[in-house]
């Protein structure tokens, strides 16, 4: 899947949750807990974009190209949302549960997507996919 076609997608997936939760609670909370809800949303997003850039620069490359994007991203990955989330909570003041609980499911919710994909992407550029 392209770049283009994968930013689409969790963007249409970041969206439609959004719009299911807000008449179950999200319209309840105060601006700076939807303020906090947004920016985890967001970092969320970023996240697997970048992610998904990286599995399909690294596709095709050599194996140690290919771990030095992924693992090497990865760990880039988690220290620049470290380092957002530290500072949406104290230079931001945003409310640390919702933010932290927005940025946290739509991680893992991208994490399990992020992973199907890489899976059909790297097997199909291998030959093993069906």
């Amino acid at each position: 899947m392209s770049l283009g076609r994968y930013s689409i997608l969790v963007f249409g997936v970041a969206l439609a949750t959004l719009a299911l939760a807000w008449p179950l609670g999200l319209s309840g909370l105060d601006r700076p807990a939807r303020a906090a809800v947004g920016f985890g949303v967001a970092l969320a997003l970023v996240n697997t974009i970048a992610a998904h850039a990286l599995v399909r620069w690294s596709v095709g490359r050599s194996t140690t190209q290919f771990l030095r994007a992924v693992l090497g991203g990865m760990l880039g990955r988690m220290v620049v949302l470290l380092a957002a989330l530290v500072a949406g909570i104290l230079a931001l003041g945003l409310p640390r549960l919702p933010f932290a609980v927005a940025l946290l499911a739509y991680f893992v919710a991208f994490l399990a997507v992020e992973l199907t994909l890489a899976h059909r992407q790297v097997g199909a550029a291998s030959g093993l996919a069906r």
